[in-house]
This record gives structure tokens, C-alpha cells and sequence, in this order.
């Protein structure tokens, strides 16, 4: 247990500088956003939404069916609401879980010595986790690994009590169970079937490749058959089921997700997508470039032959297959064990029992070995007892590696990432195990004292560099500012857009429009940045480059909402009212098939309905606006604070002079707004016009309480106190309007209206002067 609990507090002490950390990147959709974490929401969403909390078989679905993990989000949210403390805490606490497990596993393998502490350690500490540690929705992956080595280690327990006891379908039935848990909480937990069954076959059993065939033909193990068959049989089911559950279809992306799916040369895509994995392994060996995004051009694509990536392509592959022919062919008789030579089962060094290969034959495959002589004295050997060879360790951690990669490969279907570092946190076990089976195997064969203890010593070091690079990449993830900066490196354009967005939240508007050029400058087809960089522009009333980068997002991507709403906006204010209002129509109209967040587009087109209904209300047009209004209460979507459109309706029913319809939408925007104020002022006009006098007066001093500051309130509740005739409480109001927004025009002419009639004349000279002053065109008097 020392080994596990030590591995443990590493991985535990490694990730502690996270816990200040915020929330980061993608943590914002699935955990900020997310409707499913929500109270008010019925938990049952989870199991019919995907991870972003979209419905699972809409057309613009990812697909990503992670129940498990949306659960343990809700869990946070309930607890801790919004704090990102206790949302690190529990991937820390997982990660800190799955190094135990990992370290429990590697002694299966290798005993109870220091190659297994070495193995954990290296788990513990390698930097290609940090994005799933640290980043909150990397929780996905360290769940599914979780119970991915819980199934693992059941059938591991299945295999050594198959056939002598009774207990052994009960670690299958767990098998199983833990299975399906690691697909719910991430797709590619399901592949721990297709591990195990390597386990079954090229470990526990020792069969070789060519004995196979032969052994399920003559039927000389039917409890190995049984196994894999029930493996085979439920991995079938769980990946049938899923596939039913999200209808049938595969996701779409877009082609900055994955750039070489969207490639038409068929070369092109073949290449890129054999050398993709090549850059995988080499992030594992060498992780000293790590990015929150290799989306884009961070990786280019291979298009000819003459592309010397192509080399290391070739290399990988190669390496691939003298591993995978090392680990199947047949063993010797020696063998060593925790950095010593023992022939028959003599103990080693460390105090463990190590035992001789021996050979499988074709015509007697057997779950025990025969019992072996040593110095006169007969002993028996079980396979149970026995650890495994190194070439056993070398194929189980080949099928580590690549089998929960697979998913990954593009080789089934295509994926919406070009490399995501915490999907190898999975395969990153059986790299683990490769690098220690791998140094422990030089250090039997080497004789020298010397080359033994710098081989021991070179991979204490190696853990002690990705321990190092893991804590100072962990300072990346603290808040976005920093991990948007770390990644420019890597993918500029991505990079430099969402740290355009980072910047502007801090104010720093020319920091921000900088950052959003630069991004551009690398792609300048990038929709949502022409967008953000249009809405920068626009908030800074630089409305006609605002309207041009409107126009190029909307050339780049035509089912962009949100651009055609801010681009009618604009136009409706400039008085351009016939083209604000064909805008606004060519919105409305845009279906959500297809598009990555349904949710978003469905609100701006809300937005865009509210305020075409807006522009027919100012032209008088109010049959229109309440036509436009209950079609924009028709695809709003849950997450729309829908208050302005409900009191907008009772606005139009109010100019109808249908009151109590009106009334009946007034109090809808206050039932979804306790403190919507421009709805208590709407709706004690409309008592005050019904002859409730003493309501409407609560209500509009409501108003002015929720926001002392606002003239507008002031001014409402002084005209509702001059129709009273109380002209001198009416006079106060009007001027504690104009003295709070002195630059409105309305509010100070009204006030002007409103002291004269008081009969205080020279305060009414004085605001007419002023609102003379806003708008010199227009005469006041």
C-alpha cells in the first residue's frame, strides 16, 4: 500500500496550486451556462442532453453523452454554486483516486518493488494531465478512468478465479457494470473491454498469435472463449445503445475543428491523419509544449509525400511494430524480475517469487503451468501467482496505449479536435508502464553497477522534470488571461481571439481590439472574431466599422444571429428602418439544424423578433409588434430572461386599449422579474389609468427604490403626481430627473413641461435651455 499512497500524495501535492484557479475555456459552456446544472432544471435533462447541455439527438449536437459527469457537476453546483474551489477539489481528489488505482494495477504487473513506485509516480506526475486535472471539464476523462481501471482490475480478479470459485461471474458481472460507468462518464471508457480481452489472451493466458486460431477451432480453453464472447457481446451492446441514444447520427464540425476531415484530398487527410498520432506520442515523451487548443493550422496539414513529417510518421509505425512483434513472440526461459535474473521460480531480491516462461503449446493450452523440479524438490507453479514476462507488460501496455486512443484516430468517424491532450489521459497508463517495463529491461541487461544506477537515477529524473512542468504548467490554468497567453505559441489565432474576449471584460478596449486583429491576421475568415471585434467597435459607437465586421462574419458564416441582430439594431438606431427591419426578418428566419450551440442562436433570435416587434411598436404598428412578440414567446428558448419581451406585449395590448390583457403581461414580466423596473413603471400607468391610485404610486415608487439613480424613475412617478395635481411633489420629481440624466434629451424637456405647468417658470426656463442645448435643432418652446 505504500507504493499507492505515496503515488497518490504526489499526484494530490502536484495539483494543489489549482485549487485557486478559476473557471477556464470550455468550462464556461458546460459548467457556467450549462441549463442541466440548474435546480430549477429536472435532473432527468442530463440523460436526454449532451455534455453542453444540448438535446442529444438535435442536429447540432457534439454527441458527447457523459451523463456520469454532467451529474457531478450539478453535484458542485449544488453544494458550492458557482465557487470553482470545490470543482477542482473533486478533480484532484479523482486524479489522486486513478494514481492509486494506476500503481495497484502496476504491481499486478511488476510487483511489489520500485519499478512500481516508479510507474505510479510517473502516472502521478506526467504534464500531459494537466489539462484534464486542471481544466474542470477534463473531469470527463479522469472519471472514465476511474472506472476504466475498476473494470480492468474485476476482470483481472475474474481471470485468477475463473474456474475456482464461485465468486468469479461476480467480478465479471463488475467488469461490466464499471464499464458502461466509464463510457458514461466519457466515450472511450467502453475500449477497457477490448484492454481486458488482451489481458485474457496475451497475459493471463500467454497465447501467442499463431495459437489463436487453433485454440478456438480444437475449443481447448472454453472458459477463455466464454469470457472474450460476453466481452464482446455487452462492448457490442453499450456501443449499440449509445449510438440508439443519440440518434443514429454522427456529430458535424466545423472545419477549423478538425481541418484535415474537411480536406478534399483524399492524400492530404491520409497523411495528416497517420502523423496525428505520431504527434500524440511525441506530447507524451516530451511534453515541454502544451496548449488548451491544437485546433486550426496549429498542426498543418501533410499534403505531399515530400513533407518530412512524413519520417517521423514512418519511425512511429515502425517502433509500433517491433514493440508489438517483441511483446508476441516467444519468450525465453529466463527471465528476470524486479532488476534480477531468476530461472524456476527462485526468489529475488526484493522477496518476490518469480517464475520461468514456458511455452504454450497448440495442442495444450492450460489456465495453470505443470509443476516444475527444482533441486529434487517438486513445486507447482500457478500462473496466478506468477508476474507477468516483460513482453506480456510490453503488449498490454501497447493495448493501453493505442486501443483507448483509437476513438481519436478518425479511423470510425470523425472527431471535433485535431489533438486534445487530456484524451491521452487514458493511453498516458500504458505509456507509463511502456517507459518502466522499458528501463527496467535495460537495467537487467546491462552488467555494470555503474549503467544500472545511472539508468535508475535517469528516471527518477524524468519524473522529477514532468513533476516540475506539471506545477509550472499548472500555473497556465490559473485564470484565462494566462492560459489564452500560453497558447499563442501553439495556435495564435485561436489564442489571440479568446484573449481579445478576456481583455475586453477587463476594459482594456485597445488591448482588446489589438488582440482581436491579431487573431484575424492568422485566420481572417474566423467568424466569431470578425463578430466580437464588430461588437467591440459597436460599444465604443464606431457603429460603421462595427457594421463592417458585421458583414464580413455574416460572409463567413451566414447562420451567425447574433450579427445580423446587432446589425439591425445599429440600423434601426440610425434611422434606417426598412433595411433594420429585413435584417431583422432574415434572422428571424434561420433554422438551428446543425449549428454547435442551438441554445445561443435560439436567444438572438428572440432578440432579434423582440426588437423587429420594437421597431413596428414605434411606427404605431402594434397589431404587427404583438404578432412579432408571441413569435418570439414561441422560440424562445428556457434560458431567456424573457421580462422586456412580456412587458412590451403589455405595452402593445396598453396602446390597443386592451387592458386587461396588458395587465396579464405585466405581471408576467414581473413574475419573471421581481425587480424589472421599466415593468413597475408600465404597470402603474396602467393602474393609475384603471383608477387604482394608491397601487399604481407603490409601484412607481417601487421603481425609484430599486434604482435611485435612474431619472427616468423620477420622472414617471412626477408625471403620475402632476396628473394627481400635487404640482409641488411633481416639480421635485421633475427636477431630481433632470439633475440624474442631465444629457437626455426627453427626460430634461419633459421636466422643462413639468415645471411650468407647477408654475415654476424660471426652473422651467433654465431646462429648456438646456434640452435647447442637447438638440439645437429642434424647437423646445
Amino acid at each position: 500500500m505504500i507504493a499507492e499512497l505515496v503515488s497518490s500524495a504526489l499526484g494530490l501535492a502536484l495539483y494543489l496550486n489549482t485549487l485557486s484557479a478559476d473557471f477556464c475555456y470550455d468550462d464556461s459552456r458546460a459548467i457556467k451556462t450549462n441549463q442541466d446544472l440548474l435546480p430549477e432544471t429536472p435532473w432527468t435533462h442530463i440523460f436526454y442532453n449532451d455534455f453542453w447541455g444540448t438535446l442529444l439527438t438535435h442536429s447540432g449536437s457534439h454527441k458527447s453523452y457523459r451523463p456520469l459527469c454532467t451529474l457531478s457537476f450539478r453535484l458542485n453546483h449544488a453544494i458550492g454554486g458557482l465557487n470553482p474551489w470545490s470543482y477542482h477539489l473533486v478533480n484532484v481528489l479523482l486524479h489522486a483516486a486513478v494514481t492509486g488505482l494506476f500503481t495497484s494495477f502496476s504491481k499486478i504487473l511488476l510487483g511489489d518493488g520500485y519499478w512500481t513506485f516508479m510507474a505510479g509516480l510517473m502516472f502521478a506526475s506526467h504534464p500531459i494531465h494537466t489539462e484534464a486535472v486542471a481544466g474542470i471539464v477534463g473531469r470527463a476523462d479522469v472519471g472514465a478512468s476511474l472506472f476504466f481501471l475498476l473494470s480492468l482490475l474485476c476482470y483481472m480478479k475474474h481471470c485468477s478465479t475463473r474456474g475456482a470459485s464461485a465468486r468469479t461471474w461476480g467480478w465479471f458481472l463488475g467488469t461490466g457494470l464499471c464499464a458502461g460507468c466509464s463510457m458514461l462518464w466519457k466515450e472511450q471508457g467502453v475500449t477497457v473491454l477490448a484492454v481486458s480481452a488482451v489481458y485474457d489472451v496475451f497475459v493471463f493466458h500467454r497465447l501467442k498469435m499463431k495459437q489463436i486460431l487453433p485454440t478456438i477451432y480444437k475449443r481447448k480453453n472454453l472458459s477463455l472463449f466464454l469470457s472474450i464472447s460476453l466481452l464482446t457481446f455487452w462492448g457490442t451492446s453499450l456501443l449499440g445503445a449509445r449510438l440508439y441514444w443519440m440518434g443514429n447520427k454522427p456529430p458535424s464540425f466545423s472545419n477549423s475543428d478538425n481541418p484535415a476531415a474537411d480536406s478534399d484530398s483524399l492524400l492530404a487527410r491520409t497523411l495528416t491523419f497517420f502523423y496525428l498520432p505520431t504527434k500524440n506520442l511525441w506530447l507524451l515523451l516530451c511534453p515541454d509544449t502544451l496548449s488548451f487548443d491544437w485546433s486550426m493550422d496549429a498542426i498543418p496539414l501533410l499534403k505531399t509525400i515530400c513533407d518530412w513529417r512524413n519520417l517521423h510518421t514512418v519511425a512511429f509505425y515502425t517502433g509500433l511494430l517491433l514493440l508489438a512483434y517483441y511483446g508476441l513472440k516467444s519468450p525465453s526461459v529466463e527471465r528476470e524480475c524486479n532488476g534480477k535474473f531468476v530461472t524456476n521460480g527462485k526468489q529475488n531480491a526484493n522477496g518476490h517469487s518469480c517464475h520461468s516462461e514456458v511455452e504454450y503449446r497448440n495442442s495444450e493450452i492450460k489456465p495453470s503451468f505443470p509443476s516444475k523440479v527444482e533441486n529434487g524438490i517438486k513445486n507447482n507453479v500457478s500462473q496466478r501467482t506468477r508476474l507477468p514476462s516483460t513482453e506480456n507488460i510490453v503488449v498490454l501496455s501497447l493495448s493501453l496505449l493505442i486501443i483507448p486512443f483509437v476513438p481519436a484516430t478518425n479511423l470510425f468517424f470523425y472527431v471535433g479536435f485535431v489533438i486534445a491532450e487530456r484524451v491521452l489521459y487514458i493511453p498516458s497508463m500504458g505509456f507509463c508502464l511502456l517507459i518502466t517495463v522499458g528501463a527496467r529491461a535495460l537495467y537487467v541487461k546491462v552488467q555494470k553497477r555503474f549503467l544500472k544506477s545511472l539508468i535508475f537515477y535517469a528516471t527518477a529524473t524524468l519524473i522529477v522534470f514532468y513533476g516540475l512542468k506539471t506545477a509550472i504548467r499548472n500555473g497556465d490554468w490559473q485564470n484565462e488571461e494566462m492560459l489564452y497567453r500560453s497558447g499563442i505559441k501553439v495556435n495564435p489565432a485561436k489564442a489571440w481571439g479568446n484573449l481579445g474576449n478576456v481583455l475586453k471584460s477587463q476594459s482594456k478596449i485597445s488591448e482588446a481590439e489589438s488582440a482581436y486583429r491579431n487573431a484575424l491576421y492568422y485566420r481572417s475568415n474566423m467568424a466569431d472574431m470578425l463578430y466580437n471585434l464588430g461588437l467591440l467597435l459597436q460599444e465604443n459607437s464606431r457603429f460603421a466599422e462595427a457594421l463592417h465586421y458585421y458583414k464580413l462574419a455574416i460572409g463567413s458564416r451566414p447562420t451567425l444571429a447574433s450579427a445580423y441582430l446587432n446589425t439591425g439594431i445599429i440600423l434601426m438606431n440610425q434611422g434606417k428602418t426598412e433595411e433594420a427591419r429585413r435584417t431583422f426578418l432574415k434572422c428571424s428566419e434561420i433554422p438551428d439544424e446543425n449549428l454547435k450551440d442551438p441554445h445561443a442562436h435560439k436567444s438572438s433570435v428572440t432578440s432579434c423578433l423582440y426588437n423587429l416587434g420594437k421597431l413596428y411598436h414605434e411606427q404605431g404598428h402594434y397589431e404587427d409588434a404583438l404578432s412579432v412578440y408571441k413569435e418570439a414567446i414561441q422560440k424562445m428558448p428556457r434560458q431567456f430572461a424573457p421580462q422586456s419581451l412580456y412587458n412590451m406585449m403589455g405595452e402593445a395590448y396598453m396602446r390597443l386599449s386592451k387592458l386587461p390583457e396588458a395587465e396579464h403581461w405585466y405581471m408576467e414580466s414581473l413574475r419573471s422579474k421581481t425587480d424589472h423596473i421599466p415593468a413597475h413603471l408600465t404597470y402603474g400607468k396602467l393602474l393609475a389609468l384603471t383608477g387604482r391610485k394608491s397601487e399604481a404610486e407603490k409601484f412607481f415608487l417601487k421603481a425609484i427604490e430599486l434604482d435611485p439613480t435612474k431619472g427616468n424613475c423620477y420622472m414617471h412617478y412626477g408625471q403620475f403626481l402632476l396628473e394627481e395635481a400635487r404640482l409641488i411633489e411633481a416639480a421635485e420629481m421633475a427636477k431630481k430627473a433632470a439633475e440624474l440624466d442631465s444629457t437626455e434629451f426627453d427626460v430634461v424637456f419633459n421636466a422643462a413641461h413639468m415645471l411650468r405647468q407647477a408654475s415654476l417658470n424660471e426652473a422651467a426656463e433654465k431646462y429648456y435651455d438646456l434640452a435647447a442645448k442637447l438638440r439645437p435643432n429642434i424647437s423646445v418652446i
